[in-house]
C-alpha cells in the first residue's frame, strides 16, 4: 500500500511591458472553483465523493486530513462543498430535463431529518429514476433527486409538473392529484410495485426468521405462504423477458402472465372473504384488492416493470449516510445534497468512476460552453474517453 501524496502547484504568471504604449500584459489565472481558492479538481473530486459518496461528514474528512498534515478545516470544507454545488447545477439541469423526458419513471422517497430550531425536523430526499433498459431503451440511465422539509403532495406536483407518462412507485398518496383526469397536461399512468405487496405476504410466510424468534415466534401464514409462491412464480417469468423490447415483453406477459394473475385474483378474493378483519393476513390482501388497477398497469405495456427496485435503490445510500452524518444541516444544505447525489448516482448507472468524472468535470467545465456542456454527461464523457483512447493508441 502507498499513501496518497499531495501536491502543491505554484502557477508563475509573468507580467510583460510593452516599452511604446506602456501597456502591461500577463496571462490569465487559472480557473478556481472557488474564487481565489487553492483546492484543486481532483482534491475536490474526492471531497464530494467522500462526502456524498462514501457518507463521510465534512468533519471526519477534516481529521483525517489533520492526520495526513493538511489544515482543512470544516468551514473551509464547507465552503468548498457550496462552491462546487454552483458550478455543477448546469450539469444536473441537463440530468433534470433526461429525467423528466422519460415516458417512465420510478418514484420513491425517504426520510433524511433536517436542521430547525432547537430540534430536526422529519424532511424527505424524493428520487425519480429514468432506466429503459430493462425494455431495450437506448437512453442512457439517470437519477434525479430533490429535497424538502416535509412531505406534502405539492412536492411531487411541483417536481413532475411537466411529465406525462408512467410512473411507477408504491401508494403514497403525494401522488394521488398525479393520476386525477383533469390533471394537466395529462394524467400520470399508475403503476404500482409487486415487491411491495410481496414483502406484506413475506413477513408472514418467512420460516427462516421465524425459526429465529424460537417460542415468540408466530403462526407461519399458509394463506400469506401461497401468496408469495404465486407472485414469485410472475418474477420468474420477469427474470426470463428481462431486455427484451416493449412490444415482446408485453407478448410474452398476456401470454404466460395475465392467466397468473387472473387466477391469484379470484384467489385473493376467494381468501379474503373467509378471513376476519383482524386476521394479520387480511390486510396485505386488502392492500392488493384496493388498487388492483394500479398493480395489473403492467401487462398492457411492455415498459413497465414489476418492481419499484430502481428507486429503493437510488434511495439505498441516504438510508445508510443518515447514521454517519446525522441530519442535513440547514434546507440548503439537504438542496445540495440532492444536487451532488443526483450526479455521483448518475454516474454509477452509466459504470462511470463518479470520483475521476467529477474531478475531470471541475477541471474542464469553466472553459466548455454552455452549448456543448452535453459532453460533460457521465454517458458522453465515457465515449468521449474512448475517442481518445482510440486516437492515442
Amino acid at each position: 500500500m502507498i499513501p496518497r501524496q499531495w501536491k502543491v502547484i505554484q502557477t508563475v504568471r509573468e507580467k510583460f511591458s510593452c516599452r511604446e504604449c506602456e501597456k502591461i500584459t500577463q496571462p490569465p489565472a487559472p480557473f478556481h472553483v472557488t474564487p481565489r481558492g487553492f483546492a484543486g479538481p481532483n482534491l475536490l473530486a474526492m471531497i464530494l465523493f467522500e462526502k456524498f459518496g462514501q457518507h463521510q461528514p465534512l468533519n471526519r474528512q477534516s481529521e483525517r486530513y489533520a492526520r495526513e498534515g493538511i489544515d482543512l478545516s470544516l468551514s473551509t470544507l464547507a465552503d468548498q462543498v457550496g462552491a462546487c454545488t454552483t458550478v455543477l447545477k448546469p450539469l444536473h439541469a441537463l440530468i433534470e430535463a433526461h429525467v423528466l423526458n422519460a415516458d417512465r419513471l420510478h418514484g420513491d422517497d425517504t426520510t433524511v431529518p433536517i436542521l430547525a430550531r432547537g430540534k430536526t425536523d422529519t424532511g424527505r430526499i424524493l428520487t425519480y429514476v429514468r432506466d429503459d433498459r430493462p425494455f431495450g431503451g437506448a437512453a442512457p440511465p439517470a437519477t434525479l433527486y430533490y429535497a424538502s422539509r416535509d412531505r406534502r403532495q405539492e412536492h411531487p406536483a411541483q417536481h413532475l409538473k411537466t411529465f406525462s407518462g408512467i410512473l411507477q412507485a408504491d401508494a403514497y398518496g403525494g401522488y394521488n392529484p398525479l393520476f386525477k383526469a383533469d390533471r394537466n397536461p395529462a394524467p400520470l399512468t399508475q403503476a404500482l410495485c409487486w415487491a411491495h405487496s410481496r414483502r406484506k405476504f413475506f413477513v408472514l410466510a418467512d420460516i427462516a426468521a421465524n425459526a429465529k424468534r424460537g417460542k415468540k415466534a408466530a403462526r407461519i401464514s399458509p394463506v400469506a405462504l401461497e401468496a408469495v409462491r404465486r407472485i414469485d412464480a410472475l418474477f420468474d417469468i420477469e427474470r426470463d423477458i428481462n431486455g427484451l423490447s416493449a412490444m415482446e415483453r408485453m407478448a410474452q406477459r398476456q401470454q404466460r402472465s395475465q392467466p397468473l394473475v387472473d387466477t391469484l385474483h379470484v384467489w385473493l378474493q376467494s381468501e379474503r372473504s373467509k378471513l376476519s378483519r383482524s386476521s394479520p393476513v387480511a390486510e396485505p390482501i386488502d392492500y392488493m384488492l384496493r388498487r388492483w388497477n394500479g398493480f395489473i398497469t403492467f401487462l398492457d405495456d411492455g415498459r413497465i416493470c414489476l418492481t419499484n427496485n430502481a428507486a429503493e435503490r437510488a434511495l439505498r445510500g441516504f438510508a445508510l449516510g443518515r447514521k454517519a452524518w446525522l441530519f442535513a444541516g440547514s434546507d440548503r444544505g439537504a438542496d445540495r445534497a440532492a444536487c451532488i447525489v443526483t450526479l455521483i448516482n448518475t454516474a454509477k448507472l452509466n459504470d462511470v468512476d463518479p470520483q475521476a468524472w467529477l474531478a475531470d468535470v471541475l477541471g474542464r467545465i469553466a472553459d466548455t460552453p454552455i452549448t456543448k456542456l452535453e459532453q460533460l454527461l457521465p454517458w458522453n464523457w465515457t465515449a468521449q474517453l474512448v475517442n481518445e483512447k482510440a486516437l492515442a493508441a
